[in-house]
């Protein structure tokens, strides 16, 4: 939390957490990482952000050391997936 807290105060705005941790049983539901992802670890966080915010979000948790970066601008479903449970820097789209 302090990291992500260290985060927020970077990026100046309030960042509403859509998703934070998960039992393995529902990251099986909604999941491609199955029962032991980032998110059952308490490790990763999905942030909804407005339009024209999701590149400055994903420059400052790059520069804070968040490895995974996963990016769903579509539609009105949009946000960053951020986590810190990968050892190289992993990016993909939703």
């Amino acid at each position: 939390m302090d990291l992500l807290q260290q985060l927020r105060r970077k990026f100046n705005k309030p960042m509403r957490i859509t998703s934070a941790a998960r039992c393995p049983d529902h990251n099986v539901r909604v999941s491609s990482t199955g029962p032991s992802g980032p998110h059952t670890s308490g490790t990763a966080f999905d942030i909804a952000v407005d339009r024209g915010d999701a590149w400055r979000l994903i420059q400052l948790a790059t520069r804070d050391g968040w490895q995974g970066l996963g990016v769903s601008q579509k539609g009105v479903r949009r946000f960053i997936h951020i986590d810190k449970a990968r050892e190289t820097p992993t990016v993909w789209s939703y």
